[in-house]
């Protein structure tokens, strides 16, 4: 494996990161576009949820991203990454439809970027030591 990618931590926070990413994009599109889910619209809650699991993705994309590139070899951060995507539906299609498709969904993806966020900003600074 070290001859593929030496440093295989990194790549399965990686995989981590970009699954759970994944994922909730999925769960982000079926929201759009608002005008579809007046369920949501009509919520103060339901748009401050959305707005906020956006500005989670981007950051978790983003330094998933950067970590990535800091990280590992372009060849391992392009296959995991794709990886991710392709399976990502799959892992969607798992929840029950009630967690994805309405504020509790929206709260689970919030709460999952969360976390996600935070462990890559503790493993993004253990690994940068």
């Amino acid at each position: 494996m070290t001859l593929i990618e030496p440093n295989v931590a990194a790549l399965l926070w990686f995989a981590l990161f970009a699954g759970v990413a994944s994922t909730g994009f999925y769960v982000l599109t079926g929201v759009f576009p608002l005008e579809t889910r007046p369920d949501l619209r009509s919520r103060p809650l339901g748009l401050a949820l959305i707005a906020g699991n956006v500005l989670l993705l981007l950051a978790l994309v983003g330094g998933g991203l950067a970590y990535g590139a800091a990280n590992l070899r372009w060849t391992s951060l392009v296959i995991v990454g794709g990886l991710a995507v392709l399976f990502a539906p799959g892992v969607f299609n798992v929840w029950p439809p009630r967690w994805r498709d309405g504020m509790a969904g929206l709260a689970i993806v919030l709460a999952s970027f969360g976390v996600s966020l935070g462990l890559l900003q503790h493993v993004g600074a253990v690994f940068s030591l």
